[in-house]
């Protein structure tokens, strides 16, 4: 199999048992990789029922055809598994290198099963594999767990959780390569579960190619593509993810105080222009990236660590009403060493300010920590952030995520959650922004930006320029943008290619490193497919057309002021339109004539129960 190494790797934690067996090609293929095929396995062999803490729910960490490949921005790898976060299924991307490293061992996945009694690491050395001791390394934050691994094994690279997984936090990330994150869902929380505390892979392979010179003109011409657009090219390279925050805050959809308000005239403060200005050390690209939107900056002490991207600028700066671009640093590299995700902890902290500007949360149960719960409080926030890593004190109660925080002060609080399927929203108000609206509501992992970016039309007009307040016509554009997101996730590659890259392009890139003859068509109906499967995952887990809705704020509040005043979200309109082009029936189920389409006709006895 070209691109595909063919070979799954199986550890069973409880047991001790370590077995390969060969990769399902005709799976592969037809889900193409990664993402698409981790889902796939995880649907066959997990009840969507599990508990997702429970040893019976598995970790598939699996990388694309296209990872490891001499593509552009070929590092990524994908983990799988139930969310502990949302109870869907979780779909948790990174960067890096650790996922080249890993396939190069000579595997395309990993399936981890069971729970092992007491804490582990696995090494992987091409056909070499041990389950070893992690005693040693449990309670180690992340670099330093990289660190003290790396110098047991020189050579190699290190996956691991830090002390939020350990712990269980449902909003906790895995670390790879120290400031690298699958952060969303709590899938450090699963890992955790298993007393799984790192991966640490060595690897000595490549991926062989149907024809080497063919592989090297399609990928010169998709890194020249990208160097020539103006954001992949241009905007990402100088400013990192950064360069958003002006231009989400100049058109009014920059959330401020857990989404009050959506314009501040201080975000500038914490721009990816004063970020270049104050504290950038230098790029911190991936594995094979011409985009380089990675950042390595300096903390105000002198300490040079990972830098944020635009949503933790914006979760731990507007969101809080913070504009301290050192402290938003700093609470970044809080959250890489304890392995939370910063979205989820930074939306959390907000939406715990507004409990306590409400009344909700009273000064004596945050005495004991010494801290306020003030907007703009610089110093707290920092500590707060490291108080949900290590899960003290209110910081205990914060690492649950802001669902469960604000449930817990009655049934009225859960307003103050800004969440899908109790999973935080990042950092673009959908009232400002309708499409990209209607692709937080219907995400199949909750809150998320990442799978659908309507931003990119709505915002900076790639692949061209819509109306972001206009309603026609947007459910088709979303469901384009899931479906391409979703094969790109399978093949390996960052999302960030799309600002340059389309279909065809995609197509080429597949043909290329795996000998076959996709068509734009085909690969979106891949998408398709592995995004309609997702959703019957998360139908057989119990989540129905009643979580596929927005926070009550964003539909029935209008923004109080700035470029996009006086709107709401209209997801009444716009829903229904968007059941109907996926091929699903008003209930959101998928019909028996979609699951044909698709090739899932073996999923329609079981959807019989949900129509």
């Amino acid at each position: 199999m070209y691109g595909y190494v063919g070979k799954v790797l199986r550890i069973n934690l409880t047991d001790g048992k370590i077995s390969t067996e060969a990769l399902k090609e005709d799976i592969a293929k037809k889900f193409i990789g990664a993402r698409g095929l981790g889902v796939k396995y995880f649907m066959d062999e997990v009840d969507p029922k599990v508990d997702p803490l429970s040893p019976e729910n598995k970790l598939v960490i699996a990388t694309g055809p296209v990872t490891a490949a001499p593509m552009p921005t070929s590092g990524r790898y994908m983990v799988v598994t139930k969310s502990p976060l949302t109870g869907t299924i979780a779909i948790s991307n990174s960067g890096g290198k650790w996922g080249v490293k890993f396939k190069n061992c000579g595997y395309d996945m990993a399936i981890i099963e069971g729970k092992a009694d007491k804490p582990v690491y696995l090494y992987i050395e091409d056909d070499k594999i041990e389950i070893k001791d992690a005693t040693p390394y449990w309670g180690m934050v992340s670099s330093e767990t990289d660190a003290k691994l790396k110098e047991a094994h020189p050579g190699s690279n290190v996956l691991c959780i830090a002390p939020a997984g350990e712990k269980l936090s449902p909003i906790a990330a895995i670390m790879n390569d120290v400031d690298r994150a699958a952060g969303r869902g709590g899938v450090g929380a699963v890992q955790g579960s298993k007393n799984l505390k790192a991966i640490v892979v060595k690897g000595s392979g490549s991926v062989e190619l149907p024809d080497k010179e063919k592989a090297s003109a399609v990928n010169k011409e998709k890194v020249n593509i990208l160097k020539n657009d103006p954001v992949a090219g241009d905007g990402l390279p100088t400013y990192g993810t950064a360069i958003l925050v002006n231009i989400i805050n100049e058109n009014g959809v920059h959330p401020v105080k857990n989404f009050q308000e959506s314009y501040t005239p201080k975000a500038d403060d914490i721009s990816g222009e004063a970020m270049t200005a104050n504290c950038l050390v230098r790029k911190n690209p991936c594995h094979r990236c011409p985009i380089a939107c990675g950042r390595w900056v300096k903390l105000k002490d002198g300490t040079e660590c990972g830098g944020p991207e635009y949503e933790t600028l914006w979760s731990f700066g507007s969101d809080c009403d913070i504009y301290d671009l050192d402290a938003v640093n700093e609470a970044n590299m809080l959250c890489n060493e304890y392995g939370l995700d910063t979205i989820s902890a930074g939306a959390t902290l907000a939406a715990a300010m507004e409990l306590y500007e409400k009344g909700y949360i009273k000064d004596e149960e945050i005495a004991a920590d010494g801290l306020s719960l003030k907007w703009g409080d610089v110093d707290a926030m920092v500590k707060w952030t490291e108080k949900m890593g290590k899960r003290e004190g209110f910081g205990d109660k914060l690492a649950l995520g802001s669902y469960r925080l604000c449930e817990s002060y009655g049934e009225d609080a859960i307003q103050y959650s800004m969440t899908v399927k109790k999973q935080e929203l990042p950092a673009y108000d959908p009232r400002g922004v309708q499409g990209h609206g209607i692709t937080y509501a219907v995400n199949n992992r909750g809150g998320c930006h990442i799978k659908g970016y309507m931003i990119s039309p709505e915002i900076l007009g790639v692949p061209e320029k819509l109306d972001r307040f206009a309603l026609e016509g947007k459910p088709a554009y979303a469901k384009v943008f899931h479906d391409l997101t979703a094969v790109i996730d399978s093949m390996g590659m960052c999302i960030f290619t799309t600002f340059g890259l389309g279909a065809p392009d995609y197509a080429d890139i597949y043909n290329a490193v795996c000998g076959d003859t996709y068509t734009a068509e085909s690969i979106l109906e891949a998408g398709d497919r592995i995004w309609t499967l997702e959703k019957i995952f998360n139908l057989r887990a119990g989540i129905d057309k009643s979580q596929d809705t927005l926070p009550k704020r964003l539909l029935e509040d209008p923004i109080p002021g700035g470029p996009s005043e006086g709107h709401v979200h209209k997801l009444d309109v716009l829903l229904p339109e968007y059941y109907a082009v996926r091929g699903w029936d008003e209930n959101s189920i998928p019909t028996e004539a979609t699951l044909k389409k698709l090739g899932l006709e073996e999923y329609n006895e079981i959807l019989e129960q949900f129509r």
